[in-house]
């Protein structure tokens, strides 16, 4: 009797952990419980703790409210001008009515599938291969329409469509990389060109330039040099000048006589054996009397007096300093003209100085030791 209470209790004890278990049904956060009573559909549970009549009813599905993602895998398109490229696409949708997903569909997702498919066909079916490569948008927009359209009726709202590849032919393939190559060449050949170009224009602006600079140099070297060349003759000239002075005041200042000559004559001597031809060179033994006679021969062909006697007299020579030629051309042209007559008026005076001395030639000479008349 005591072995029946007890299973009796425990068979109880099952019923209700049983009872408890299906009449309590706990739903996950995003998820919504499809219930059934008897083959019919009774109510959505909502995410939580629900209560449910057990044996009665029944939660025949447990649909995700998330949004998902589904990839299809890359499928035979034809397009236009009859070439057949591979399209694989990416759809995110979400579930937005539980009741119309289950019993409006038997597969959504299969059924989303298939019309991504057919409708992309239709729209690549009027683009060539150019276009479809071209206007992954215009595709993705249309293919959203048309998916957001057909779907509403299921519960499912398409948020989202992406392209993910178009795998053209492999021989297809190949011409777009030669024409893309050729293309590429083609625009690299043209840079090169309009390199070369504009290297030979600013090369021969650079040479223009540098022509130009350089014949401005030149033109100013020239210029430059001429009038260094014409200060420099300006400066001889009044050296010159101021030379000849130097020599004709010495000349009055040391009245010069036949010793003078005879001198002279004498440090010439050894600049004329300085000569290559020269192989011997003799004295006479009568250089004496030949240097006596020296004198008064050379006396009637110089014109050189054999004494000087009467007062000294200076000339004028001017300024000794150089003439300043920062002044303009007409100043220093003068100053060249007024060393000329300075230079001309010197040889006059001596001149006139030596056939004063050759006048007097036949007066007795004066005695060497006696001081020079003033």
């Amino acid at each position: 009797m005591g072995v029946a209470i007890l299973i009796l209790l425990a068979l109880l004890f099952l019923f209700v952990i049983t009872m408890l278990a299906k009449t309590v049904r706990i739903v996950p956060q995003a998820r919504a419980g499809i219930v059934e009573r008897f083959g019919k559909y009774k109510q959505t549970l909502p995410a939580g703790l629900n209560i449910v009549v057990p044996f009665i009813d029944k939660v025949r599905y447990l649909i995700d409210l998330r949004e998902q993602v589904v990839s299809f895998p890359p499928q035979p398109v034809i397009t236009e001008d009859n070439l057949v490229v591979s399209i694989d696409t990416v759809i995110w949708f979400q579930v937005t009515d539980p009741i119309a997903a289950t019993y409006e569909i038997a597969n959504y997702i299969q059924a989303v599938e298939q019309l991504t498919m057919t409708t992309l066909r239709n729209i690549v079916g009027g683009m060539d291969l150019e276009q479809t490569l071209t206007s992954r948008e215009e595709i993705n927009t249309s293919l959203r329409g048309v998916l957001d359209e057909a779907t509403g009726k299921w519960g499912i709202r398409v948020n989202r469509v992406e392209i993910k590849g178009i795998d053209p032919p492999p021989s297809i393939k190949d011409s777009m990389e030669k024409q893309m190559r050729a293309d590429r060449d083609k625009r690299a050949a043209i840079l090169t060109a309009e390199g070369q170009r504009q290297s030979a224009i600013l090369t021969a602006e650079g040479s223009k330039q540098s022509s130009i600079l350089m014949a401005e140099g030149d033109r100013e070297s020239q210029i430059l040099r001429a009038q260094a060349d014409r200060e420099s003759a300006i400066l001889r000239a009044q050296g010159e000048g101021q030379a000849i002075q130097t020599v004709f005041q010495a000349i009055h200042d040391g009245q010069p006589d036949q010793s003078l000559l005879a001198y002279q004559y004498l440090q010439m001597m050894p600049k004329i054996a300085e000569g290559d031809a020269n192989k011997v060179w003799i004295i006479p033994s009568e250089i004496g009397r030949a240097l006596e006679g020296l004198g008064s021969t050379m006396t009637d062909l110089a014109g050189i007096p054999k004494e000087v006697s009467g007062p000294l007299k200076r000339v004028d020579m001017g300024s000794m300093e150089p003439a300043k030629l920062a002044g303009s051309g007409a100043l220093a042209d003068a100053e060249l003209s007024k060393a000329n007559d300075a230079v001309q008026a010197a040889i006059a005076e001596a001149a006139q100085a030596a056939n004063t001395g050759k006048s007097t030639g036949d007066e007795p000479p004066a005695d060497p030791g006696a001081p020079p008349a003033q």
